[in-house]
């Protein structure tokens, strides 16, 4: 028993949007402690909702920063009430949401090396976060300086989106110009949590700094052409961006002093929430994670990116050589639950009944279903076609129904393959959501896709993929050998020789792998048909026609 108490802890936060969670796990990754602050109900005072501040113009979104503060302020006292010793905490790292930057004040950083363990962090200034639409200037300006909308997505990973930080810079520095020049350091929400642990400015990751419309995804570095559109000499402001398994170094004394952390305990680098949520997921090369949600989500490791107009290609946080992408679909379960109340009667019965009375490829029957205005492609309204291309103003119910659910995974299968993403033999759907309990749904999904899906439960996933990483960080160091790389604006372990930057790179995925092998095991749900490959690999070039003509049909 004395053994188990004094056993090593890794600790995974996540700074969300309306919450700050945190996940403890062993070295053989048993959960041991989770708890959470929700910042709407917890911390009142700041009046936000849901976790945000809206402000008059309806565009423009923050929060403040000392409520991320004072809720980890509460949170670890939460855990220390709870009985968790921190002295047992061997590392740490976490995730944000993506995005959202923190200024800081000149003089913040020797507050930050000086911190009195009474004492809360000053007030700092106001965030952007990721829903903010402010800045829709900014972005042309940016894609023109870049050379267009498609050459950005080729050097950044994707076309430029107002709530990307890199637009929320050039705003602020337009807008608010003597805060900018008050301006020491700007940080992402995961580098800014980072920081606050580590005790100095924490370095923004290869991964989340993929999000900022800033960072060139082959090189892993700055773009010149993308700094300088967004501010002068806005590479000092950002620091030099380092590995997602990098370890910045010990934590803070603040911590120590106030909480009982060992002096030995290692800060990771923390990264953005979806790629921290790619490694709670444990998803592997040529694998595809499908979230069936509100919005339906499709999380992608891909070898060779294609970016383009539509979602998002990032540096993958467990492999340098890999990327990852992201892909988000609006109209997800709300549409499907239409379908479901005018078509199965309301009855999710009634509704599986259909998928399996009806034929794979429906008789040529296809649906699009854009209730909302779409993300991708960005489309709206309903268009439903017969065999022979033709537009019709309805569908029988149960042709319906499967037009529906094949129409959204064909949709979700072709920008995939678009941004690089191709199957592979090995390939497994890893399915995630409210939606992923209807078997008879994810089996068209294998079919779709002509790959095995598998069901996990990934609650808490970014939290998970951070507490994941803090065991996998130190570990790769030692495995490889350590070498710490100094910069003008930054120092971290980062394992030694080629495996920088290089040739060996994909060791650090491989100990990831090695590391998360006692997780629990992903469920087979369904495999696909025989005939599926060759059903929808004609199907898919035909989704691919129809829906380039109902872009064109809605182009004035």
């Amino acid at each position: 028993m004395a053994a188990a108490c004094d056993a090593a802890l890794y600790l995974g936060l996540d700074f969300s949007t309306q919450q700050l969670k945190v996940v403890a796990i062993d070295e053989n990754l048993n959960v041991i402690h989770q708890n959470n602050v929700q910042f709407d109900s917890e911390l009142p005072e700041f009046r936000t909702r849901g976790g945000v501040h809206v402000h008059a113009d309806g565009l423009t979104v923050t929060s403040p920063v000392l409520m991320w503060v004072k809720a980890l302020d509460l949170l670890l006292d939460k855990m220390k009430g709870a009985g968790l010793a921190f002295s047992r905490v061997r590392a740490l790292s976490g995730s944000g949401q993506q995005h959202g930057s923190v200024f800081w004040r000149r003089g913040a950083s020797e507050t930050l090396q000086n911190l009195d363990p009474d004492q809360y962090l000053h007030q700092l200034l106001q965030s952007p976060v990721w829903m903010d639409s402010s800045s829709t200037r900014q972005c042309a300006d940016l894609q023109a300086a870049a050379g267009g909308a498609m050459r950005l997505a080729e050097l950044t990973g994707s076309r430029a989106y107002e709530r990307f930080t890199g637009n929320q810079i050039s705003k602020v520095r337009q807008t608010r110009p003597e805060e900018f020049l008050n301006t020491e350091r700007i940080s992402l929400v995961s580098s800014f949590a980072a920081s606050l642990f580590l005790g100095g400015y924490a370095a923004i990751d290869f991964s989340d700094g993929s999000g900022m419309n800033l960072l060139d995804i082959r090189t892993r570095d700055w773009s010149e052409i993308c700094l300088d559109a967004a501010a002068p000499h806005l590479g000092r402001l950002l620091g030099a961006p380092v590995p997602s398994t990098a370890v910045l170094g010990p934590v803070s004394s603040y911590f120590v002093q106030r909480y009982g952390f060992s002096e030995s305990c290692r800060v990771v680098a923390f990264t953005g929430d979806n790629p921290a949520s790619l490694a709670g997921m444990r998803l592997q090369p040529g694998d595809v994670a499908v979230s069936l949600g509100t919005s339906d989500t499709v999380f992608l490791w891909i070898q060779q990116p294609s970016p383009a107009l539509e979602g998002h290609v990032f540096c993958n946080p467990l492999d340098w050589q890999a990327f990852m992408a992201l892909l988000c679909f609006k109209n997800g379960s709300l549409t499907r639950e239409r379908i479901r109340n005018e078509s199965a009667g309301g009855s999710w019965e009634l509704f599986s009944l259909a998928l399996r009375d009806t034929p794979l490829g429906n008789n040529g029957h296809m649906g699009f279903y854009f209730d909302s205005m779409e993300i991708t492609p960005p489309a709206v309204g309903v268009h439903l076609f017969d065999p022979d291309d033709n537009k019709v103003s309805s569908l029988s119910p149960r042709v319906e129904v499967r037009a529906l659910v094949e129409g959204q995974f064909l949709s979700r299968r072709l920008h995939a393959e678009r941004l690089g993403y191709s199957i592979t033999p090995g390939t497994r759907v890893l399915a995630t959501g409210g939606a992923s309990s209807n078997k008879d749904l994810l089996q068209v999904l294998s079919d779709v896709f002509n790959a095995p899906v598998y069901t996990l439960d990934v609650s808490n996933s970014a939290c998970l993929g951070s507490a994941y990483r803090a065991l996998h960080g130190p570990l790769v160091l030692l495995l490889l050998g350590v070498v710490r790389l100094q910069s003008k604006y930054c120092s971290y372990l980062t394992p030694r020789g080629p495996c920088v930057f290089s040739g060996m790179m994909s060791q650090s995925a491989a100990s990831f792998f090695e590391v998360v092998k006692k997780a629990p095991e992903a469920q087979l749900v369904a495999t696909p048909h025989p005939s599926a490959q060759q059903v929808y690999g004609q199907m898919l070039q035909r989704c691919a026609r129809l829906e380039e003509r109902v872009l064109q049909d809605a182009r004035p």
